[in-house]
């Protein structure tokens, strides 16, 4: 009799996926306007200083700090400077009225905020000592021209990308869109609009996951509900390999005789990885199917959500070829303080729903069935619970907001 594998932990599972993941190689051009969730495929320099010259921080006057060593100098007002404009050289005695992003005009080395002065006429008078430097930008301060603003593998938000733009870069190289392919099993699955015969449910999965790969730019095609036997499984994995990346399935990797996805898989390709040490999605399958990546997801919505979370991003992120994994790939979690009581722990590591409360702690979903999705809408977040570890209310426990997980 052959003795049966103990499940890989959830650490061991992440390892093996992370290990076999292989980063896309092919790349194209994009406008730096459409690279929203885009992963970089070569690391960019700036050709220029930022700020690209010495500029006021705010709306004020220009003014040499030797004028103004009293406290109570008057000055002649000679010149208006907004921004966008090139002022004069500012001669001895004289300031110039400044408005915030401007120039500074050569001779002056500070500027005093506009509250701090009066002006009657063409006469200023500054009540204040200003020191050289003083609400001035430097040319460079923020960044040098010639100097690396995004590594190769930074997945570009909004923020990477005004920082794109304000070195003047028009387009960026990316990689290409990851090709996942989706179907689901289950001739008890309906779509919403369809009448629910006895028995049926409606596909829920297919909305979460579709959203879920939306949010991370994949070119997704979906295959829709596949009938449930053998056959048709294996004509759907051998097509959808033909030109996807990955195949990301939902339902059937149990082990019940309507299950039938592993046996599918087997026969168009291989299975590595079976069933991970996690409540909820003990059944997570991940192998091969010609040239493309398979991975499995358990038919209860949570399951299926949960797993997405945990695994295929990560491993997504990974064939995007996104860099630093502890920094980019691995979610953000925080120790917080659990408000609740969990006395009967699991033998697998646990994934609880909870939500952030008044008090700072984290209250439980009362329900945390497989099977409850309006606990992912109800809740804020994961708790990471290791096998066998009861909480007691006050211990802290890790807390991984939704946020670091879709993002």
């Amino acid at each position: 009799m052959t003795e049966k594998k103990p499940m890989l932990s959830v650490a061991q599972a992440l390892d093996f996926l992370l290990s076999a993941a292989r980063p896309l190689t092919e790349t194209e051009i994009v406008s730096t306007l459409e690279a929203n969730g885009r992963v970089l495929a070569q690391a960019q320099r700036s050709l220029l200083h930022v700020p690209p010259m010495d500029n006021t921080q705010m709306d004020g006057y220009a003014v040499r700090a030797a004028d103004c060593v009293s406290g109570t100098a008057q000055l002649r007002v000679t010149q208006r400077i907004p921004a966008g404009h090139i002022g004069q050289a500012l001669a001895a005695g004289t300031t110039a009225r400044i408005f915030t992003g401007a120039m500074i005009p050569d001779g002056a080395d500070a500027v005093v905020m506009q509250e701090q002065c009066s002006l009657d006429g063409d006469i200023v008078t500054v009540a204040h000592a200003p020191k050289p430097g003083e609400w001035i930008r430097r040319q460079g301060e923020d960044i040098q021209s010639g100097a690396t603003i995004l590594p190769a593998g930074t997945r570009l938000r909004a923020q990477e990308l005004g920082l794109a733009a304000s070195v003047g870069l028009a387009t960026l190289p990316v990689v290409r869109k990851l090709r996942v392919a989706i179907f689901f099993t289950g001739d008890e699955l309906a779509m919403p609009g369809e009448a629910l015969k006895p028995g049926a449910i409606y596909n829920s999965n297919r909305f979460t996951l579709t959203g879920l790969l939306q949010n991370m730019g994949c070119e997704i095609t979906d295959y829709g509900i596949v009938p449930d036997n053998l056959q048709s499984t294996r004509d759907t994995l051998r097509l959808a390999a033909q030109t996807h990346d990955l195949i990301i399935t939902s339902g059937g990797v149990s082990v019940g005789e309507e299950d039938h996805i592993r046996p599918a898989v087997e026969a168009e390709g291989r299975l590595n990885m079976w069933q991970i040490a996690v409540k909820p999605g003990k059944p997570l399958a991940f192998g091969e199917v010609q040239s493309a990546f398979f991975l499995g997801l358990p038919g209860n919505p949570v399951s299926s959500f949960v797993t997405f979370l945990l695994f295929v991003r990560p491993f997504i992120l990974a064939m995007q070829g996104v860099t630093d994994i502890a920094t980019n790939i691995a979610p953000q979690s925080y120790r917080m303080r659990a408000d609740f009581d969990w006395p009967k722990p699991d033998r697998r590591n646990e994934f609880l729903r909870v939500k952030l409360n008044q008090s700072d702690g984290l209250d439980l979903f009362t329900n945390q069935s497989s099977g409850v999705l309006t606990s992912t809408v109800w809740g804020d977040g994961l708790i990471d619970v290791a096998a066998g570890q009861a909480i007691a209310k006050g211990d802290l426990v890790r807390f991984i907001p939704f946020a670091s997980l879709m993002s």
